[in-house]
């Protein structure tokens, strides 16, 4: 039996683990952390108060239960979810409020009535942001973009002829001021760039599609958390044999004649018959393929944006809030120019509040909250963090109380704190970018790197540092395209 070697147990690393066992593969795993996920983990603190530690937002739930029919099993005897009856909370200093529903026409209802835009305007946009993303997935995100054949389909031909329609050529804020003339709304649509960790006032407009995702496809909570997409994925690798070994750092990944030969841990070498890093591509050549031709041009892109997290207990509940919240800032423009020029943080930032004990009660103590609140940040260049966090929670501290009309900081139970440079130490991320590099670039999507390496046969890379990015959804794709390669 062929033997595959998975460096990584983050939420690609395990999708293609299945994948690979699927295949008849003999799996192994290494993970130098003691949990599985990467970022997709939670914690429990001292108080009682459970928190998913990073991606909160759960989208297009089928690619992970197709993995459960991948190997024969009923997803829903193991991973269960509801779909959300409201996708976010908006709040803006001026006092408006914004319940986003859960179906287009009630979204296109909704706005009509709270902005000013007429409710053609809004199914208009939602009807192109749903055509973009069905012409470009099928060749931008389901397959390689670095093989030729990938080129030749008819799918490739839809997409070519649909480029005027793209908006390649503009950026993502022209998009949504062209559409809508009331700049909270554009301030809405333009927050979509922040789910690859990219600037909208940069980002090309094609990434109009990402609404579709979330107010199309819709936005679902799984039961147990978050962790629970890790957790269940992992025990089905298990229960299918797949070995998974942690606290265990791969030191290199071993290579003979142009051929990736398995890894060195600890000294000694374990063969493989192909190896799949599933570590920012980044890390990968700089820690583990240090001894290899490095991809410069790839290593040195941009990075997407880090974040600054606060998981604070809150010892009592708020009924204005959901499982998803956002304050927005009142200078939006300039919040994105003083991540991604500046490399600092804007003194009036947009606020993300997700609250998973509004959709699983005993992630709180009774009558309590877990709030995960975060705002966007550069990555780890050097900054004073220490000061740059006191100086965050602060604002963010000032913005929700003003907004909420309490003061948060009464109700303050435990807090713990993840900044770019932990997020960085954790999850081998390059300066604790959150998505690889920026897609700050027209041709963002064919500067990633491949699933493949070029230059050493049978190494293959996963996960959201690599095409096509990150993301949940993105970096179970990112498996498939692995697999479907090998």
């Amino acid at each position: 039996m062929a033997k595959a070697i998975i460096v990584g147990a983050g939420i690609a690393g395990i999708a293609t683990s299945i994948r690979l066992k699927a295949k008849g593969y003999d799996v192994q795993v290494y993970e130098a952390n003691t949990y599985p996920g990467g970022k997709l983990s939670s914690f429990t603190d001292s108080r009682g108060y459970r928190f998913d530690a990073g991606p909160s937002l759960f989208t297009m739930p089928d690619k992970v239960t197709e993995l459960f029919a991948l190997m024969g099993e009923e997803s829903s005897d193991y991973f269960t979810y509801d779909r959300r009856g409201h996708v976010c909370h908006y709040f803006w200093e001026d006092g408006t409020r914004y319940q986003m529903p859960s179906s287009e026409d009630d979204i296109a209802e909704s706005m009509a009535s709270v902005f000013d835009v007429d409710k053609q305007a809004v199914h208009n946009y939602l009807k192109k942001s749903a055509r973009k993303y069905e012409v470009t997935a099928p060749v931008f995100l389901d397959r390689s973009l670095h093989k030729v054949t990938s080129y030749l389909s008819t799918d490739t031909a839809k997409a070519l002829a649909a480029t005027p329609q793209l908006d390649i050529f503009s950026t993502l804020d022209e998009v949504n001021r062209k559409a809508f003339g009331d700049e909270r709304l554009v301030q809405l649509f333009n927050r979509y760039a922040t789910y690859n960790g990219s600037d909208p006032y940069q980002t090309p407009g094609i990434m109009s599609m990402i609404p579709h995702l979330e107010m199309g496809v819709g936005t679902y909570f799984p039961h147990g958390g978050m962790v629970s997409i890790t957790n269940s994925l992992e025990a089905l690798a298990r229960r299918h044999g797949v070995n998974y070994q942690y606290n265990t750092a791969v030191d290199r990944i071993a290579t003979h004649n142009g051929r990736a030969t398995g890894v060195v841990i600890d000294g000694e070498t374990i063969s493989a018959d192909l190896v799949v890093s599933n570590m920012d591509v980044f890390s990968t050549y700089t820690r583990l393929l240090r001894d290899e031709e490095q991809p410069t041009s790839i290593l040195e892109q941009e990075r997407s944006s880090s974040a600054l997290i606060f998981y604070w207990g809150i010892n009592r509940s708020f009924g204005k809030l959901d499982l998803h919240n956002i304050f927005f800032s009142d200078s939006y423009k300039e919040e994105f120019e003083s991540i991604f020029q500046d490399q600092s943080l804007h003194e009036d930032p947009t606020v993300y509040i997700h609250i998973s004990s509004k959709g699983e009660a005993s992630d709180a103590p009774p009558g309590c909250e877990n709030w995960f609140v975060m705002i966007n940040t550069p990555g780890d260049y050097g900054q004073d963090w220490d000061e740059l966090i006191d100086l965050s929670r602060q604002r963010i501290l000032d913005k929700v109380s003003r907004i909420l009309g309490t003061d948060v900081s009464q109700h303050i139970d435990s807090e713990s704190i993840l900044d770019p440079r932990s997020i960085a130490s954790k999850t081998q991320s390059h300066r604790g970018a959150l998505y690889g590099t920026a897609s700050n670039d027209r041709f963002a999507a064919f500067l990633r790197h491949a699933n493949f390496s070029s230059k050493i046969k049978d190494l293959y890379f996963c996960g959201g540092s690599v095409h096509p990015g990150g993301g949940i959804p993105l970096c179970l794709q990112s498996a498939k395209i692995v697999c479907n390669l090998i």
